[in-house]
């Protein structure tokens, strides 16, 4: 079913400025050829009917035929007078012939918005360290709000024409595709090579599973996050090179119990991850390889005095899955350790430089 759609699926977003204008190449060479001929025409007919030279009957050929409209090179004959009436009439057809597909053009440019596409797939071109998100349905959207609202660079691909205009008219400078997700042609074209992230946010559990395979082929160092229905999906996915796998059942399921036994927690968390205009966030910080910090403990790096900061956990990167949560001031640190802490935007950029300089 997947490989039946991604076969009549067209890539508006990828469509160039020259095969936009490919089916006007032959009418505009048939308009050309049309003019072409009415000037030999014509040449030929003062030639012939008045005895001028062959340049003096081409001068008069253009202007008859353009309309500019210039006086006679020398007084016309009756029969030249009537040869120009008819010289006239087909110059005015086929101008308005060649402004008419002109005029199409031009509109068809500023409808189907190629220009403002040709833009955006040479932004595409550029951007790397961006996270792409697959589907643009309720969970997409949500993602995407979260990815704006943290400043992060983000490439949309929705395989819905509608869906996909109406992102792109909220919010012009959102670089989307409406492209197959499924389809290497669509990942490669949201330069998955380069990209930081993936959600993979389609409604079939089968989908998610081959953006997740084909975008782990693409990409083996991505970080790849998608939506499951069930649990025999989330373990495929999984196995598909799903780094995460998020269930809305189970999730919500937890959610809700977690707000019926643990209130005050559940809406510390909510304003501290979802919260509009929040002071506080939760957010990690990752040691780089060159760091100062590396080697020393918690307590010789003294992070609460120079940032402000609370390190709530520490995720190894020895590749142990547990995390140590409240870290003590003997605890190491390593190159690639992420840090869990809790503080203002401004705090967090300290953290981000202090883990760099030291």
């Amino acid at each position: 079913m997947t490989t039946a759609r991604s076969r009549n699926v067209t890539i508006h977003s990828a469509l160039s400025f020259a095969e936009t204008i490919q089916p006007f190449v032959r009418r505009f060479a048939g308009a050309t050829a049309y003019f072409a001929i009415l000037f030999l025409i014509a040449t030929v007919g003062y030639h012939l009917i008045e005895g001028w030279g062959w340049f003096e009957s081409l001068y008069m050929a253009v202007t008859t035929v353009t309309s500019v409209g210039f006086m006679e090179v020398h007084p016309l004959s009756p029969p030249g007078r009537t040869f120009t009436l008819v010289v006239i009439a087909l110059g005015v057809t086929g101008l308005g012939i060649w402004w008419a597909l002109i005029t199409a053009l031009i509109v068809e440019l500023d409808l189907g918005g190629v220009l403002r596409r040709r833009l955006k797939m040479e932004q595409l071109g550029e951007i790397e360290g961006h996270y792409v998100i697959c589907g643009a349905g309720r969970v997409g959207r949500m993602v995407l709000s979260e990815m704006r609202r943290a400043g992060k660079p983000v490439v949309v691909v929705e395989v819905d024409a509608d869906r996909a205009q109406a992102l792109e008219e909220e919010d012009p400078d959102l670089l989307i595709l409406c492209a197959d997700a499924t389809t290497e042609r669509a990942l490669d074209e949201a330069q998955i090579g380069t990209a930081r992230g993936l959600a993979a946010c389609l409604a079939d559990d089968g989908d998610n599973l081959l953006v997740c395979l084909t975008a782990r082929e693409l990409n083996p160092t991505l970080t790849t996050v998608a939506r499951a229905y069930n649990e025999q999906s989330m373990r495929q996915l999984k196995r598909a090179g799903a780094d995460h796998v998020i269930s809305p059942t189970l999730t919500g399921g937890i959610r809700m119990a977690s707000t019926l036994l643990r209130p005050h927690v559940v809406s510390f968390l909510d304003s501290a991850i979802v919260g509009p205009g929040m002071d506080l966030r939760l957010e990690e910080a990752t040691i780089p390889e060159d760091s100062p910090l590396v080697g020393k403990s918690l307590g010789e790096a003294s992070i609460p005095e120079h940032t402000g900061l609370v390190v709530i956990a520490l995720q190894s990167s020895t590749g142990s899955a547990a995390q140590i949560y409240n870290p003590g001031p003997a605890t190491k640190l390593s190159s690639g350790d992420v840090m869990i802490v809790l503080g203002k935007e401004a705090q967090l950029q300290r953290l981000r430089d202090y883990t760099r300089t030291g």
